[in-house]
């Protein structure tokens, strides 16, 4: 493990068991990470991207121990959290918080703020009485609530003041990385901007660092230090955000980032419009699992999986046609 990252990952695999069907009882696996490895530096923020169903709230749910990985190792300055259970998981989680895609979806309709902000306090510390409403009023306040709103309801609330309490909620037990799954889809655009700027402005004070799952490319342009971008459960480019987004390198993040609207419509990019449908998890293809759709496949993607190839310093991706200068 560098020294410079909060988490490692390493081959991590997560596959799930379901059975087969109506006249079909026998059990079936489905494997949504496979062999996937990753790092997340200290304080910087790591953007997910890829289309629906390619595992990154697995990945989120993984790193949070919501699931437990079939193999490998996620390693949390240096502890492995995969075979954690009981107190020492519990005393754990206080250091990795997640925020949710829909803050009324993730917060109890029949508490209160004051109750919502409160709950993890209440569970992991001694803080009761008037130390516990302060602390509770000291995390609105960073997030740009206030008194007024400890009364309130989820559902007395917008979507931006809901997702602020998460986001208090989230920050009560000092954690070190927060896990951000798709947190301003579920806004509108100028409340969108808002939660970015605070998130911005939180990491900086609060010295964070953050895992930022989502699907608008602007948004994870404006946020992101690097980006991976990950296909069907794999891993297929790692960059810093300027060498991604400037030269892309492997055909689907090509794709995928052409699809992004730009404000100038003389602007010349050229979409890049991908072939068939997105395989199933169920029955992966061989080789490179990109090759049903690639406009470039070859023979050897069909049955040869590439390996990382690095280009630059921190900059690689799982192709076979990307000329590999050597570890980085």
């Amino acid at each position: 493990m560098t020294a410079e990252a909060l988490v490692e990952i390493n081959h991590l695999t997560v596959e799930f068991v379901y059975a087969g069907g109506l006249f079909n009882w026998r059990q079936k696996r489905v494997r949504v990470l496979d062999d996937f490895s990753l790092q997340i530096l200290r304080g910087e923020t790591l953007g997910i991207v890829g289309e629906s169903g390619c595992g990154k709230t697995t990945l989120a749910n993984a790193l949070a121990r919501l699931l437990r990985p079939t193999a490998g190792q996620i390693l949390f300055e240096g502890q492995n959290l995969v075979p954690m259970q009981g107190d020492e998981l519990r005393h754990m989680r206080r250091n990795i918080q997640t925020v949710f895609q829909n803050p009324f979806n993730s917060l109890n309709p029949r508490m209160t703020v004051q109750q919502l902000v409160a709950e993890p306090l209440v569970t992991q510390t001694a803080l009761r009485g008037p130390a516990l409403r302060q602390r509770v009023l000291e995390l609105l306040e960073q997030v740009g609530l206030t008194a007024d709103h400890l009364k309130r309801h989820p559902h007395e609330l917008s979507g931006g003041q809901a997702q602020r309490v998460a986001v208090a909620r989230a920050l009560a037990l000092n954690p070190r990385l927060l896990l951000l799954d798709e947190p301003t889809s579920a806004l509108d655009v100028s409340v969108q901007a808002q939660v970015v700027n605070l998130l911005e402005k939180l990491q900086d004070r609060l010295s964070l660092t953050y895992l930022f799952i989502s699907h608008s490319m602007g948004i994870v342009q404006h946020i992101s230090d690097r980006i991976a971008v990950m296909y069907l459960g794999e891993a297929v480019e790692v960059a810093s955000r300027d060498d991604i987004f400037e030269e892309p390198l492997h055909p689907y993040t090509k794709a995928l980032f052409s699809s992004t609207p730009i404000p100038d419509p003389d602007g010349g990019r050229e979409r890049i419009r991908l072939q068939g449908t997105v395989p199933s998890l169920s029955a992966p293809p061989s080789g490179c699992r990109f090759h049903t759709r690639c406009p470039f496949v070859m023979d050897r993607c069909k049955v040869e999986k590439p390996a990382p190839r690095h280009v630059s310093a921190g900059h690689w991706a799982a192709c076979h046609l990307v000329q590999d200068s050597g570890p980085t």
